[in-house]
């Protein structure tokens, strides 16, 4: 978890499966011989599509640590080599083709778009007289970004992604507001990838400066300085000859001030060496502190500060420390966040003067019933927001950590923080849980109660609809928490289909909240199953380094054990029970069908990790090393390949599998899905359907358009329906 406290970042409300969260990730335009594949594979699927062809398997063995490791599709590694792309545009039109048979899918299409095309917004912020906020109106494809000439001024438009391009390739990828609102830095990529390009626009005349822009800005979150003339960002190197799973290790910090050259700007902190790292700068709203981090993966932070009035050069806050750690400076205090020797998170008081380790004042102790996830000042009261039993609590106290009240919530669900200024008693929070959708709440810090300032309306009827908790023991015995949604009254006789969606990983927490597409699958009659794997965040610390590294295990374990409990208990049955996941869920359910084939009846897999032992090698692997470990270091190398799911696929009757890609997808690169996909085809002996889909202009989160996500989603559940005997109701 990193935490940004002066950065103001409006970015869409609609909600993607993250390594996240969770949150921070141009390429050049597609090529030619694909944007060709594309038409010839639309073209294909209006005909009977042949069974797509059978992968060659070549002779490559690697001796790691003494382990003869085989690689037979490493050749499909590379995008442009010899024969990938007509086996992958293959493989999609025979996907594409077989999926567009399923009696529901135009149903599901019909009811997905019904979900789907509902008005979002996010909260307001204030930045001088103006309020931002995003929100995608009904019939749009994107979220489009708006301010008000204060708080009951009328709309205007400050920058609509709809317009930006024909085919809605182009894609804003968060927008960040100076203090005094004159001013907005914005990331625009090519069809949602995570490499980017920063501009900066003036809100009065809405054109963009022609010298503000920098490339590299990847990782860019721009921390604006008091005066809004300028901003601390982390550029990335542009230079080709750096492969690009190495360029983390070359991004520097640097400041830009309005009306330079980038190239110009001014070198902060010089680059780390190790591409296992992030950094970040971060100045105080009073312009006086600059904080600098070095995130170490997802479980580890090293923090500086620079007093910028006395010092030249960065001090240790907090360095050489197992923990992670965020920092808040108001009022001549640093109020700092961390796990350390608190897995559940406590917070400290310091006096910048006084910044050893025993002059820290600790006035929010650590809780053993509840994790706290984040904290912030709004009004002048500390927010503390809270996970108990992976479900949000929201608590305001006063700045020396005394409790004032528990905010109320609507009921047990998913909760953001106070959205608002420190020293402005305005402020919001959102609401959603499995069965409500998303809803904006405004407050007053210091009078509390809460009125709807905005609520998501989708056509549901959640009124026949119920939400249970469990526990069930894992593989070693550890209780593991579950949630199950499904209608009241489920019979417990194994005929419900149900989905079992799991994350497990990088310290994000899987909680009740609202996503439409889930609708379909309850009014099918099916159920979901959401289980809080080890590896997540739901239970602090502990519970995320039991599913890293050497422990990764455990979170597989979690998983099998879930679907075993759904089936001991009588929800379900095998033949009626799929799994789904995505990015390091990916890797979740891709390990889960090796070692468990029998347990599930369909696989629903997206832009996943599949090869643990090569996965450093490309996109943003490297970046990864602290939550996986690598093959390079003997050990690790020995938890990793008894689990690495494309090295295991052994002879058997294996699950129906969609394996859900992106062209796009720069994070985790689509050759792991592509290697997998060759593989279980050569080891399948089962006679389900073994598809690849590849989604076109599209990054890791899928294409950031409203019909680009209707269209996967509905070929994802006419699948799922497919495989577990479900059929979706006529009428709805």
């Amino acid at each position: 978890m990193r935490i940004y406290r002066h950065l103001i970042v409006v970015t869409s409300v609609s909600l993607l499966c993250v390594c996240a969260h969770e949150d921070a990730k141009a390429p050049p335009s597609v090529p030619p011989t694909e944007a060709h594949a594309t038409t010839n594979i639309e073209r294909v699927t209006r005909s009977p599509a042949p069974a797509p062809p059978v992968a060659r398997r070549d002779v490559v063995v690697e001796t790691i640590h003494g382990v003869k490791v085989a690689d037979p599709y490493r050749w499909l590694e590379k995008i442009d080599g010899a024969g990938v792309r007509g086996w992958l545009s293959a493989h999609n039109a025979h996907a594409r083709w077989w999926l567009k048979k399923r009696p529901d899918r135009a149903a599901l299409q019909a009811r997905l778009e019904e979900l789907s095309y509902v008005e979002t917004a996010s909260a307001p912020r204030k930045r001088g007289k103006r309020y931002f906020y995003s929100r995608r109106p009904k019939k749009k494809e994107k979220t489009v970004y708006y301010f008000r000439e204060g708080k009951e001024g009328q709309p205007q438009v400050l920058l609509d992604p709809n317009t930006l391009s024909k085919d809605g390739s182009v894609s804003v990828r968060g927008l960040s507001v100076a203090w005094n609102g004159e001013k907005v830095a914005y990331k625009l990529s090519q069809n949602a990838a995570d490499e980017a390009t920063l501009y900066v626009m003036d809100v009065a005349t809405r054109k963009t400066s022609k010298i503000d822009t920098i490339t590299g800005a990847k990782y860019a979150q721009p921390s604006w300085s008091p005066k809004s003339d300028g901003f601390y960002y982390t550029r990335l190197p542009t230079d080709a000859k750096i492969p690009v799973a190495d360029r983390p290790g070359f991004a520097a910090v640097y400041y830009h001030r309005l009306g330079t050259d980038p190239r110009k700007d001014t070198l902060i902190h010089d680059k780390t060496g190790d591409p296992g790292t992030f950094i970040h700068a971060d100045i105080s709203r009073d312009g006086r502190y600059l904080f600098f981090y070095v995130f170490h993966g997802w479980s580890k932070t090293d923090l500086y500060y620079k007093d910028l009035r006395r010092h030249r050069k960065f001090k240790k806050l907090a360095v050489g420390l197992d923990a992670k750690f965020g920092v808040y400076a108001w009022k001549q205090r640093f109020y700092l966040w961390t796990n350390d020797r608190a897995p559940n998170y406590r917070l400290y008081r310091i006096d910048p003067r006084k910044t050893q380790r025993r002059q820290w004042e600790e006035i929010v102790p650590e809780r053993k019933d509840a994790v706290l996830r984040d904290f912030t000042v709004v009004g002048q009261r500390l927010a503390l927001q809270y996970l108990k039993n992976a479900s949000s609590e929201l608590r305001l106290a006063r700045l020396n950590g005394k409790l004032v009240r528990t905010i109320e919530l609507p009921g047990i669900g998913s909760a953001s923080n106070l959205v608002g200024d420190p020293d402005r008693d305005e402020a919001y929070f959102t609401y959603s849980s499995f069965i409500t959708p998303r809803t904006i709440y405004e407050t007053s810090v210091k009078k509390g109660g809460r009125k709807v300032h905005f609520k998501v309306e989708v056509a549901i009827d959640a009124s026949k609809l119920a939400v249970r908790q469990v526990w069930y023991p894992s593989k070693d015995g550890t209780k593991v928490s579950m949630f199950i949604v499904g209608n009241k009254g489920m019979p417990r006789d194994g005929s419900t289909g149900f989905v079992l969606y799991g994350y497990g990983g990088f310290d994000v927490s899987i909680t009740p909240y609202f996503r439409p597409e889930n609708f379909v699958l309850f009014e099918a009659g099916g159920a979901l199953a959401l289980p809080n794997l080890r590896g997540g965040g739901e239970y602090g610390e502990s519970w995320h380094q039991a599913g890293m590294l050497t422990q990764k295990q455990n979170v597989f374990d979690d998983f099998i054990a879930a679907a075993q409990y759904l089936i001991a208990e009588g929800y379900t049955k095998s033949e009626r029970l799929a799994i789904r996941g995505g990015s390091n869920g990916g890797l979740l359910v891709g390990a889960a069908m090796v070692q468990r084939p029998e347990l599930f009846a369909a696989v629903s897999c997206h832009v996943p990790l599949l090869d643990m032992v090569r996965y450093h090698l490309f996109g943003s692997g490297k970046t990864w090393i602290p939550e996986y470990g690598s093959a390079a270091d003997e050990e690790q190398f020995k938890a990793l390949y008894a689990y690495s799911p494309y090295h295991h696929l052994e002879p058997a009757a294996y699950p129906a599998l969609l394996m859900n890609s992106a062209d796009g997808d720069d994070r985790v690169d689509p050759l792991h899905a592509r290697k997998f996909v060759a593989a279980l085809r050569y080891a399948n002996r089962g006679s389900r359907p073994v598809l690849l889909r590849v989604e076109s202009k599209a990054g890791h989160g899928g294409g950031d358009m409203v019909r680009k996500r209707v269209a996967r989603l509905a070929d994802e559940f006419s699948f799922l329906f497919s495989q577990l005997k479900l059929r979706f109701p006529r009428g709805k």
